[in-house]
Parts: C-alpha cells; sequence; structure tokens
C-alpha cells in the first residue's frame, strides 16, 4: 500500500477495527466512550495536521471519533442488501481500505462526511468551546418562500445555524493528512478527491428553516437559520454516487486523474472515483476481504440487489422458518409505565445456499 494511505488506513484500524492493542484501539458500538488522548499518545501513525490536532484540540479527535462510527452505521444500512455490507470485522474491513474499488470510495466519502457532521453537530450543541453557532452578519438575507401570509414579512439571520465551515475544515484537516511525499501518489488523489465529496454531501446540501414571529398568530418577521441535511440524506446522496462512480487513471504527469473510456466527462467534485474493479464478493476470501454471501437473508420475490438471484450469485436458496419474540399487547399504566407481553411469531426466511 502507498505511504500516503497508511496514515488513513491506520486512522480507521483505529477508531473501528475490536480491541487488538488493550487500550488503544476502540471497537464499534462499544458502550465505553473513546479516549483521545489515549490514542493521540500511543499510536505513531498520526502526524503533521493530526497530531496537531492531538496536541491543542483533543476534543475534536472525540468527536472525530463519533463521526467515523456514524459513517460506518450509515455504510451499513446503505449497503445491508449488497453482497458487500460494509462488514466491520477488523480483518475483512482492512482488506476493502487496501484496495482503491468504489467500496473504499464510498467508505472513505461517508466517514469523512461523517466527522464534518459530527464536528458541526457538536458545535451547535454547544459541545466545543472553539466554534458555536453560524456567524451570519455578512451573510445575504434569506429569500422568500412563496406562500399564504408571507407577502410583507420583514426576514432575518437569527437561531443557531450549523457552522458547517468549521467541521468541513476539520474533517479535512484530520482526514486529508498526508505527508509532502505522497501527495502526488494516484491513490492519495483518489482518496483525498472521494473524502471531499464527502464532505460536499453535507455543507452543499444546507436548508433553511425559519419560525414566525407576531401577535396572533401572525407572521410579522420570520427568523431563518441554516442547517445540515439529515444524515440518512448524506447517505442516500453518496450512494448514488457510488452507484454512478468513475473508474479513472493516472495521467502521466502523476498529478491528475483521467477518466477510464471514451467520451466520458471528468468527474466533478461531488462524484466518487476509483481506479480497480471490484471483486463480486461471492465468496468468502480473505485476500480481498469478502465475507461471502452465504447464509444472508434475501428477498425471494425482489429484482433488485436484495432478491435471491443477485444476493446469493446464482447459488440458489433455502426457505427456512424462524420463531422469534417479540412484544405484544402492550397497555399503558398510569403513571408512566409500558407493560408488554412476549409473543412468539413464526417468520418464513429465505437464506443463500
Amino acid at each position: 500500500m502507498l505511504p500516503s494511505s497508511r496514515t488513513q488506513l491506520g486512522l480507521f484500524f483505529i477508531l473501528l477495527c475490536p480491541a487488538n492493542i488493550i487500550g488503544l484501539w476502540w471497537a464499534v458500538g462499544s458502550p465505553l466512550v473513546m479516549d483521545p488522548n489515549s490514542i493521540c499518545r500511543k499510536t505513531k501513525r498520526l502526524a503533521g495536521k493530526q497530531a496537531e490536532l492531538c496536541q491543542l484540540e483533543p476534543e475534536i479527535v472525540q468527536e472525530v471519533a463519533k463521526g467515523t462510527k456514524l459513517g460506518v452505521r450509515e455504510c451499513q444500512y446503505q449497503f445491508r442488501f449488497r453482497r458487500w455490507n460494509c462488514t466491520s470485522h477488523s480483518k475483512y474491513f482492512g482488506k476493502i481500505l487496501q484496495q482503491d474499488i468504489r467500496e473504499t470510495a464510498f467508505v472513505y466519502a461517508i466517514t469523512a462526511a461523517g466527522v464534518s457532521h459530527a464536528i458541526t453537530q457538536a458545535c451547535s450543541m454547544g459541545e466545543l468551546l472553539q466554534c458555536g453557532c453560524e456567524l451570519t452578519r455578512s451573510r445575504a438575507p434569506p429569500l422568500p418562500t412563496a406562500g399564504p401570509g408571507t407577502e410583507g414579512t420583514a426576514w432575518e439571520w437569527g437561531g443557531c445555524g450549523d457552522d458547517v465551515q468549521f467541521g468541513y475544515e476539520k474533517s479535512q484537516q484530520f482526514m486529508d493528512a498526508k505527508s509532502k511525499k505522497g501527495k502526488n501518489d494516484i491513490r492519495a488523489l483518489i482518496d483525498l478527491h472521494n473524502n471531499e465529496a464527502g464532505r460536499l454531501a453535507v455543507s452543499s446540501y444546507m436548508r433553511t428553516e425559519c419560525k414566525c414571529h407576531g401577535l396572533s398568530g401572525s407572521c410579522t418577521l420570520r427568523t431563518c437559520w441554516r442547517k445540515m441535511p439529515h444524515f440518512r440524506e448524506v447517505g442516500d446522496r453518496l450512494l448514488e454516487r457510488f452507484n454512478g462512480a468513475f473508474k479513472v487513471m493516472g495521467g502521466n504527469d502523476g498529478k491528475t486523474l483521467i477518466p477510464v473510456g471514451d467520451n466520458i466527462k471528468p468527474p466533478d467534485k461531488q462524484d466518487l472515483i476509483y481506479s480497480a474493479d471490484s471483486p463480486d464478493f461471492c465468496s468468502a476470501n480473505r485476500k480481498t476481504g469478502s465475507l461471502g454471501t452465504r447464509g444472508r437473508v434475501c428477498n425471494s420475490t425482489a429484482m433488485d440487489t436484495s432478491g435471491c438471484d443477485l444476493l446469493c450469485c446464482g447459488r440458489g436458496h433455502r426457505d427456512e422458518t424462524v420463531v422469534l419474540e417479540e412484544n405484544c399487547l402492550c397497555r399503558f399504566h398510569w403513571c408512566c409505565v409500558v407493560q408488554c407481553r412476549k409473543c412468539s411469531v413464526r417468520q418464513e426466511l429465505s437464506l443463500c445456499v
């Protein structure tokens, strides 16, 4: 793997993987809060801007961890019906990150987006001293929207808008940290591009929210602020980019990326890019990071990626009846308890063979 990629791969391992080194590596879904001081002190993989953040702003590193976790959970949701389902198993996940395939492009983009989103959210919630609500003094006034009762309404910025620029810059500072030696590596250029695409999926789709003020429900003044998109929207948008990802190769100058194929427009900043074809992920293969699809639940009637034909790679499927317990006959008792009984439910599942 190229030197410029080792830093970010090391970061993923530190933030995502099970505890291979006690007291240092952090497990996704662990109830324990990651200690950023421990990570910054004990790992030698962090350098440059990352080391600077560790020394001066360790609380930012903790938000980086939260954002990475947010990104991986969204990846697992978006890929839940695909052959590769964004497993966080350390050995297999690491192999995915070492390849320059479409799946890796999505992981880099969604985690960079998650970090930007988490830091910005922490600013708005007052959890970080370095930032707060978005400064709106120099911003143009919001455009009025068409609708009944809005004619002649005064508009102004107010409330607590999300300071997405701060989250963007900190995500860039941490996730894009590369040594000068690796800046011209093709893999580094691809990783940096996908990181940027992830951040833009947050910052380029800010929405305006407003609240009316006035006597008797009138709207004589409307206060508006800018909010980030919900992270599910970010994941949906990046999945669309994943489906239309561009395959590229390096130019002769070592600094440019060229789309592969004839008459293909260059990818823009929000597109995902990759340079190698993905494995089919049908069979378990530690070398490629594939867990295979044997035993996966599929939909026997669907024609999309969740369907048994595609998910099972043509091997077929078997039907199995399972008995599950779920809450039922729930009642509310004053005050304030909900009591439920447990009911057994039989469910038919289709499993890949």
